[in-house]
């Protein structure tokens, strides 16, 4: 009989073979590349799912921007006055921040919940776990499309009506900057991801602290309103600062764009986006164990 067996082993023709990580350094991306597919349709799920049972769909992608904006506007244009670094009519200046800082921040809160929300899936199939992270990263830039047309209209409209508006060559660093906020958006995601797998607090205490660091990031102000303040270097040193502001110098040529704090962002981000592969990598060998 053991000869049987061995001769039918022999025979047999493997396609994949699943192995357990040999070290932490073994991220094997070349098979999340195999997984694109998968990563798509997870793309539409995460799209089409949350607005299934709405009415107005994926409006809302237009709705909350246009409302978070009259509302800043109201708040920190109008009672407040905070000045808008020369950036008129106003709304384009709440409207371009809030755009970007949508992106981050969903990008942060959807891939930080990976391992709890996606449990069930992870433990009847096999694929590699970062493809649900990238996912939602991906299905977020969709999001981000969508809002950076409206902001894209409503600049034409004011165009139209005579206000005048700079478009220049900063224009180009706009999907840079981007891709920098999908990578710190990933790599803290991912890092929160692996810690709540054993802490669950931290889900609760994510959306909170999103809050408190839109506050500490230029979205409501410009970086040249805190000259003065004592509590304006912990802003700049904050690495989304530049990244927002240099957002808005793109686009209206005005504000505050240094390339050495940009390139600081872009130290960090690449700093945590390797730090989240190499926790996310060691923690989803064992993560079914405490989730």
């Amino acid at each position: 009989m053991s000869v049987i067996v061995n001769e039918v082993e022999k025979n047999e023709d493997w396609d994949m073979v699943i192995e357990p990580k040999a070290h932490l350094l073994d991220l094997n991306l070349k098979e999340v590349w195999k997984y694109r597919d998968l990563m798509w349709l997870f793309v539409r799920r995460d799209f089409v799912a949350t607005y299934k049972q709405t009415i107005l769909g994926p409006l809302w992608h237009f709705i909350q921007p246009i409302f978070t904006t009259l509302i800043f506007l109201l708040v920190f244009g109008k009672i407040a006055n905070i000045p808008t670094d020369g950036i008129e009519p106003k709304i384009l200046f709440y409207m371009s921040g809030i755009t970007i800082w949508n992106y981050f921040s969903n990008c942060l809160s959807s891939t930080s919940n990976t391992f709890v929300a996606n449990a069930g899936i992870f433990g009847k199939v096999y694929f590699p776990r970062l493809v649900i992270p990238l996912s939602s990263v991906v299905s977020n830039l969709v999001k981000f499309g969508i809002q950076f047309l409206l902001l894209l209209l409503t600049m034409a409209w004011f165009a139209f009506k005579g206000t005048a508006l700079h478009v220049e060559w900063p224009l180009l660093l706009i999907p840079i900057l981007v891709a920098m906020m999908a990578g710190l958006g990933l790599g803290l995601g991912i890092i929160i991801s692996s810690l709540t797998t054993k802490y669950r607090d931290l889900t609760v205490l994510i959306g909170f602290a999103v809050q408190l660091l839109m506050y500490a990031t230029p979205i409501v102000y410009p970086l040249s309103f805190l000259k003065g303040f004592s509590y304006a270097k912990w802003i700049q040193w904050n690495p989304l600062t530049p990244i927002v502001e240099a957002f808005r110098f793109s686009l209206f040529g005005k504000g505050s764009f240094n390339a050495a704090t940009l390139m600081y962002s872009g130290g960090f981000i690449i700093v945590v986006l390797l730090m989240g592969l190499l926790i996310f990598s060691k923690v989803e060998r064992t993560f079914m164990d405490t989730v």
